[in-house]
C-alpha cells in the first residue's frame, strides 16, 4: 500500500486543502483485503463547503474546539486505489501533525489485517472413491455370467 498526500493553501483567509491517495500493491489485491475506515485526528469543520476563515470566525475563533473527526480509508480490494479530498482547519501556524499521525495509524491497522490474511494459507483438496471390495464380490458372479451369455446370443 502506498499513501500518498498533499496539503495546499491559498494566500490568505482560505482553508488548506488535503488531497490523500491509497493505491493498493498487486499483492494486497489478491489477498481480497476488505476495506477499512478509521476515525482520524483530523478535526473536520462545522462548514467543510466554506473555502475561507476570517479571523475570529469558526476554527479561528478562541474558543474553538473540533467536534467530529474525519474517517479516512484504505479501499476496496476490487478498486485498489482511493483519491480523497478533506478541507482542513485553518491555522496561523500550517501546521498539521495529525495529517502524517493519521496516516500512520491507517497503515499500522491495515498492515494487521494483511498479515492476517497472508496467514491464511492456500488450499488446494481433491479426493477419489472407487467401488468397494465387497460391492465388487458381490456383483462378480452376475457380471461374470452376464459376460459369458452375450457370447452366446446370436
Amino acid at each position: 500500500m502506498k499513501i500518498s498526500w498533499n496539503i495546499e493553501k491559498k494566500r490568505g483567509h482560505f482553508r488548506p486543502i488535503l488531497i490523500y491517495t491509497v493505491e493498493l500493491e498487486e499483492f494486497e489485491r489478491e489477498l481480497a483485503v476488505p476495506r477499512l475506515n478509521i476515525l482520524s485526528t483530523i478535526p473536520k469543520l462545522d462548514k467543510p463547503g466554506q473555502s475561507h476563515c476570517l479571523p475570529g470566525e469558526n476554527e479561528r475563533a478562541e474558543d474553538w474546539v473540533p467536534r467530529d473527526y474525519h474517517y479516512i480509508s484504505v479501499p476496496y480490494f476490487k478498486e485498489g486505489y482511493l483519491r480523497e479530498t478533506l478541507t482542513l482547519p485553518f491555522r496561523e501556524s500550517g501546521l498539521y501533525p495529525e495529517v502524517a499521525q493519521s496516516f500512520a495509524l491507517l497503515r499500522e491497522k491495515y498492515e494487521e489485517i494483511v498479515r492476517n490474511a497472508y496467514s491464511q494459507q492456500p488450499l488446494s483438496q481433491s479426493g477419489e472413491l472407487d467401488i468397494t471390495p465387497e460391492t465388487k464380490q458381490a456383483i462378480a458372479g452376475a457380471l461374470a455370467a452376464r459376460k459369458m451369455l452375450a457370447f452366446c446370443t446370436p
